[in-house]
């Protein structure tokens, strides 16, 4: 019999590099899941339907939050973000481990009806390097890039509701913290109890 998989919440502001991070996990961990958030935004260019997100209208997303159907949801930049409760009970119910890339806020919601997930912040080495990032992207305008600065660092200061923090500076060493601490909750004693029952009885018989 194995163990129930543990929720995640990893959180940054834009352009710390959770998105590289987290994709880079999933390629070496097979047992971590990302969950595929429900979205009222339009689909950027290479998106699919149902792996990046799942895309509906807002009326639709309204519709889900009437039902009870969000563990959590948000508004980020005039577009609405949501996690199927559902999906990810059945994914923990499976042994795997789950991620819920999300907000501060979402992370609220999160914890107040999961209190045993488990919380990662990401932060940048410092100011001066998040701004280069977001301008290394080329993709916003320097109004956007000013607006997201002012939002990262409303965001960076509930670094303290989180159980862990990640110093994304060198990228490889952030990517083995990140991973270790997966590991570490893992071969905690109630989990290992219960993936090696038969090995215990065995020992002690």
């Amino acid at each position: 019999m194995h163990s129930k998989g543990t929720l995640y919440i990893v959180s940054a502001p834009s352009g710390a590099g959770k998105t590289s991070l987290v994709k880079e996990l999933l390629e070496r961990d097979r047992k971590i899941m990302v969950s595929v958030s429900h979205t009222t935004r339009e689909p950027r260019w290479g998106e699919e339907n149902g792996v990046a997100y799942n895309f509906v209208s807002t009326e639709e997303f309204d519709e889900l939050i009437d039902r009870g159907a969000f563990l959590e949801y948000a508004e980020v930049f005039t577009n609405k973000y949501g996690t199927s409760q559902l999906w990810v009970q059945d994914q923990l119910d499976k042994g795997r481990d789950v991620i819920l890339e999300i907000d501060w806020q979402g992370a609220q919601q999160v914890r107040r009806l999961v209190p045993d997930a488990l919380s990662i912040f990401i932060l940048p080495p410092s100011r001066q390097e998040l701004e280069s990032r977001l301008h290394s992207r080329g993709t916003d305008s320097h109004e956007v890039i000013e607006q997201r600065m002012s939002q990262a660092i409303s965001e960076m200061s509930h670094y303290g509701e989180y159980d862990y923090l990640v110093i994304n500076d060198d990228f490889q060493t952030a990517l083995n913290e990140l991973h270790a601490i997966f590991l570490a909750t893992r071969l905690q004693q109630p989990y290992q109890a219960q993936n090696h029952e038969h090995l215990l009885a065995a020992l002690l018989s």
